[in-house]
């Protein structure tokens, strides 16, 4: 009898496999982009801290920088698609990046990466140095139509989100703009506060203490939303119809990753990011909260490659 009890045992676990570990048992990785102390990392960290109630544990945030995230997005797509390792993927690297002529990506975007939840908006500002001679919007237009090609935005760098955000007001308000690229918006920001160059549109984290501090002057929101920081900033569309910028962060995965992991970490982050306590430090940033799910995600994305698409092919921009 023992005999005929052990061998059901074994005939047993032979038909029945130990049931699959709850998702994590382990830390899972939050690959990021860019470097430690920007806006993209600082969204990682916040993501991380906001999951870890929910996941029992906290993930680890990874930089791997280069190529305007296309080496952290390659290490992602390359990684097993089993929810432990995902990317905090922004604007430009799915949406203006690989539409790019002369951009020599490692990967495709679209077809290796799969949206899972958008975090926040980034609030897009138009400032000028604080003794600028343009007071609003209106000003600086008119004086770019009286002196074309002689007045200069700058920019993070070739098809970044400020590049493509200054041709688009170029293009919609009929101006000769002289574009000047850096190496990052910090560096952009600087040239504009010393009056280098004269205007920037960028994530207002990026300009924001330079703003309240009196070194920069706040022209006007150029999202079609605006800041509570701000309230009584008006909007650039208030002079160029139409016209309205954004950015977003958020979290996607190597395609393949299961639809329920995709539900688990979007359920996390909509939990732990829609906090008023992660909300108030997303504004802190000069962001705003945007959680939008696996569906509403992509719908963004899609839109924003169609737009950026436009701004590109109407100014043959390209990467040299």
């Amino acid at each position: 009898m023992r005999k005929i009890l052990a061998a059901a045992a074994v005939l047993a676990a032979a038909l029945c496999p130990p049931a699959a570990h709850a998702f994590p048992d382990h830390p899972p990785r939050i690959i990021g982009g860019f470097a430690p102390g920007g806006t993209s990392d600082i969204v990682a960290r916040l993501i991380a801290e906001a999951v870890a109630p929910a996941f029992g544990q906290r993930p680890v945030v990874e930089n791997r920088t280069g190529a305007n995230g296309a080496i952290a997005a390659e290490a992602v797509a390359r990684s097993a698609p089993d929810g432990y390792t995902v990317l905090q993927c922004a604007t430009g690297l799915l949406t203006i990046s690989p539409q790019l002529p002369g951009a020599h990506l490692p990967l495709d975007p679209r077809q290796e990466l799969i949206p899972i939840v958008n975090v926040a908006h980034s609030t897009q500002a138009m400032v000028v140095a604080a003794n600028a001679p343009y007071r609003d919007v209106a000003g600086f237009v008119a004086a770019a139509r009286e002196k074309p090609e002689r007045l200069t935005y700058a920019s993070a760098g070739i098809g970044s989100v400020s590049h493509l955000s200054g041709a688009r007001l170029a293009q919609q308000a009929g101006l000769k703009l002289v574009h000047v690229p850096y190496r990052g918006a910090a560096l952009g920001v600087l040239d504009v506060v010393a009056g280098r160059t004269d205007t920037i549109i960028t994530n207002l984290g990026d300009v924001v203490s330079q703003v309240q501090g009196g070194q920069l002057r706040l022209l006007a929101f150029a999202d079609g939303i605006g800041s509570p920081v701000f309230p009584q900033a008006g909007q650039v569309s208030d002079v160029v119809p139409a016209y309205a910028v954004s950015g977003w962060f958020g979290l996607c995965g190597p395609r393949g990753m299961p639809p329920e992991l995709v539900s688990r970490w979007a359920e996390a982050v909509r939990q732990g990011m829609g906090s008023p306590a992660m909300r108030q430090r997303l504004l802190e940033q000069g962001l705003a909260p945007r959680l939008e799910g696996p569906d509403d995600f992509a719908a963004t994305v899609a839109q924003d490659w169609k737009q950026w698409g436009e701004v590109i092919r109407a100014g043959g921009i390209r990467v040299e």
